[in-house]
């Protein structure tokens, strides 16, 4: 006959045979199920859900093994119902029946496969004893399930009850509540609780190890105590060694009075803490930083000004005016005995020297070397240092630097002064304006030490690309010193004398391994590089020198020379002409001289004329100044239309287009200014422009030629492009001053006041003044287009 029982779906645990549990139940179809079999005959089964989650299981997301139990007993409260329940074997439901309130099951019970064998019985009593080692190693049971395991069971009931207190996914019990095969499921529960038994070691084993710590910290603690209670029988010392190594320190330190007193009393603070205070190891990093900063350190300064001078030279070629303004400070310190450090800008294009030389300077006074790069800080704190208030605070970079120093008077750097960039944590900047203020930097404060610190004694040095981004008051406590771009002959000087030796020696290869002709490098400088620095030029050379490093490695003996000819086997192909200039002299197009960050440079200003309504097109990516000056040209060619030869109403029927090639680099500066007005008016009259003159200077509508800057960087770029004439404004002539011998030596210049005289030499004939003349609308193009600007 079919036996249909209530069902009774559980979520996420498995009731077996043999083992008695209380349940909770509060969900409607479960509470309906109770109370009918409570009212019959007490049995119901209960099946695991497939997914915990679901509230209203339908019968395919249970599993088709469950468990027939028994109600012991029923307590009803506040819409729940806790019910004792008994397992009593396990089952397989066939099918459900629909149409009840609750779900209702054919059950079939299922029998086991058991033979009472001696290897049942073997794991029978293993299984004991492991869960008897479990228990000693923390597993918790209840003591009733312990005394249930540890008296008789048959080896089923002994499967099922060992099962049931095993931390195992709902999943694997249910593997176990459908393995029928004792045996099977005797050596599966072993191999579960074996499982549980390592991990119940390592908790132990972690367990162990942390009481421990604690017992020896603890152990620790009560034998200071009790050796501070000695030493104070004894009336040794009221203060443990830590204080005491504190106040020897606070001895030699010799701090300003006020700064060592504030100390004393951080000290004493310290003293009457408990150590495992937080607060104590705030205070005693504190104190270390106090203590360790060189109030009264200092480099001796009997330096001899001669041998300074001479350690300057040896180090870097060329720079003049910076080994001279170093070796008046030296004098001046000399005979004064003591003054303010000179606070240095060194500003200049990438790879001159500035950063090394501030190494160099630092040798030649003899003293400690600090450097620190502000490129990219955008904290306050990064100079001044945190409040002490914060975890993890720390002083800033100059009070760092100063203590990595060592010295009260070092020759502190501080790299890319330009690149300090300001947001909401405040601007750098105006932290650097105390520190570098030879008034003010006597009494520098920092947040974390909260005391005065001299910085009058110390050297400082920055570097800079560009002035424009360091702000004015900034700007206005440095002594700027401006570095210029270096000439192809000191580039060759320094490659010679300098750059070759070191990148020899880091390369492991001597002058019996390898050889370099003057010709391959001043080759190497013409063809393979062009910047204002030495950087590129120096990896060119470390490139031969590796070629060569590995010839020798493989076992090449004989000594290997790079000349001239052979330089393009061990760098490639010319990167670079030798020159930039046009080959022929072109109607519209004139060469300028412009600055950059990496130097000077030239660049071509092209024109062309096409039939139009009188349009003046700009391209190039020019700045706001520069399209001005253009628009400024054409103002002053058209108010001087009749003196160039040119009819009155030239500018009706076309269209002027002025372009700047390298479309790419933003240009922007007034002093393309006669550059420009040339182009247009040697389009406009058909005249060429001498190839080999480069100009530059701003222009007037009146035609005046003004003063331009950065004089020193163009001249260089217009001798190394290979021009041969330089039309510079009259005003600029003191400062060709500045310019190298070689290049004054190879260039011919020519001051000029006027646009009149600007076109005069870079004009290939005069312009027929007072003569007007009809123009062709016929476009004006270059046969060939020119170079791109390196």
């Amino acid at each position: 006959m079919d036996k249909f029982v209530p069902i009774i779906p559980i979520r996420d645990g498995i009731i077996f045979p043999n083992t008695d549990s209380v349940l909770t139940f509060g969900r409607p179809k479960s509470l309906a199920a109770l109370e009918y079999a409570f009212h019959n005959d007490r049995t119901v089964g209960f099946v695991l859900q497939k997914n915990a989650k679901l509230n209203e299981p339908t019968p395919s997301d249970l599993y088709s093994f469950g468990t027939l139990s028994h109600i012991e007993r029923m307590i009803k409260s506040d819409g729940e119902i806790n019910a004792q329940i008994r397992g009593l074997s396990r089952i397989k439901i066939d099918k459900y029946q629909e149409n009840h309130p609750f779900l209702l099951g054919k059950i079939v019970e299922v029998s086991e496969n058991f033979n009472d064998s001696p290897e049942i019985k073997a794991l029978c009593n293993h299984l004991t004893n492991e869960f008897r080692k479990a228990m000693n190693l923390g597993k918790f049971v209840d003591f009733l399930v312990f005394m249930n395991i540890m008296s008789e069971n048959t080896p089923s009931q002994l499967a099922d009850l060992v099962a049931s207190v095993l931390d195992l996914k709902p999943a694997e019990k249910q593997l176990l509540l459908e393995d029928v095969d004792v045996k099977r499921r005797l050596e599966k529960v072993t191999e579960f609780l074996a499982k549980e038994i390592k991990v119940l070691e390592i908790e132990r084993r972690i367990a162990s190890k942390t009481q421990e710590r604690f017992e020896k910290g603890a152990r620790e603690v009560m034998l200071r105590e009790r050796l501070k209670t000695i030493e104070k029988e004894l009336g040794e010392s009221d203060e443990d060694s830590e204080v005491k190594e504190l106040l020897t320190k606070l001895k030699n330190a010799k701090m300003p009075e006020e700064i060592e007193e504030k100390t004393r009393k951080e000290i004493k603070k310290l003293s009457q803490m408990n150590q495992f205070n937080p607060e104590a190891g705030y205070i005693r990093n504190y104190l270390d930083w106090l203590l360790s900063l060189p109030w009264a350190v200092e480099s001796k300064s009997n330096v001899n000004v001669k041998i300074a001078e001479k350690i300057l030279n040896e180090d870097h070629y060329g720079l003049e005016k910076v080994k001279e303004r170093i070796v008046e400070y030296l004098a001046v310190h000399k005979l004064a005995g003591k003054m303010k450090g000179p606070i240095l800008c060194f500003v200049g294009p990438p790879g001159v020297g500035k950063t090394s030389i501030g190494k160099s300077i630092a040798r030649a006074l003899d003293r400690k070397f600090v450097k620190v790069s502000l490129g990219g800080i955008r904290d306050e704190a990064e100079i001044r240092g945190h409040r002490r208030t914060y975890v993890g605070a720390l002083p800033g970079r100059i009070i760092q630097g100063i203590k990595d120093a060592g010295t009260k008077n070092p020759v502190f750097m501080l790299d890319e002064i330009d690149k300090v960039g300001a947001d909401f944590r405040g601007d750098p900047s105006s932290a650097l304006l105390e520190a570098l203020d030879p008034e003010q930097n006597f009494a520098f404060s920092d947040h974390y030490l909260e005391v005065p610190f001299d910085l009058s004694d110390v050297m400082f040095v920055t570097t800079a690309n560009v002035l424009d981004t360091i702000p004015p008051a900034l700007r206005d406590r440095l002594e700027i010193i401006q570095f210029a771009g270096y000439t192809q002959e000191e580039k060759f000087k320094i490659i010679k004398n300098f750059l070759l030796k070191k990148q020899m020696e880091s390369h492991g290869l001597t002058k019996q391994k390898v050889e370099i002709t003057d010709k391959a490098i001043r080759f190497i400088i013409d063809h393979y590089t062009r910047e204002a620095g030495v950087r590129s030029l120096e990896r060119q050379m470390a490139a031969i020198l590796r070629k060569i490093a590995k010839m020798v490695a493989e076992g090449k003996k004989a000594k290997v020379v790079v000349t001239e000819k052979n330089v393009p086997k061990f760098l490639g192909p010319i990167k670079i002409s030798s020159t930039l200039i046009e080959k022929k002299d072109e109607v519209g197009m004139s060469t300028g001289l412009a600055w950059t960050e990496a130097g000077g440079d030239i660049l071509f200003i092209e024109v062309a004329l096409m039939p139009g309504k009188g349009q003046l097109i700009l391209t190039g990516q020019l700045g706001d100044v520069m399209k001005e000056s253009c628009q400024a040209a054409l103002s002053y060619i058209r108010a001087r239309a009749e003196q160039l030869g040119l009819n009155e109403k030239f500018f009706q029927k076309l269209d002027v287009h002025v372009h700047v090639p390298e479309g790419a680099v933003p240009k922007d500066g007034p002093s393309a200014g006669i550059a420009i007005t040339t182009a247009i008016i040697s389009a406009l009259t058909k005249i060429p422009v001498n190839r080999k003159v480069g100009m530059t200077g701003e222009v007037t509508l009146r035609g005046r030629v003004l003063e331009i800057g950065g004089l020193k960087e163009k001249v260089i770029a217009a001798h190394r492009a290979g021009l041969k004439t330089v039309i510079i404004p009259k005003e600029n002539k003191k400062d060709l001053e500045d310019v190298p011998k070689e290049v004054l030596k190879d260039l011919h210049f020519m001051p000029v006041s006027h646009m009149d005289e600007v076109l005069d030499v870079a004009l290939d004939k005069p312009i027929k003044r007072g003569r007007q003349q009809e123009l062709s609308v016929r476009p004006i193009l270059h046969a060939t287009p020119p170079p791109a600007v390196d």
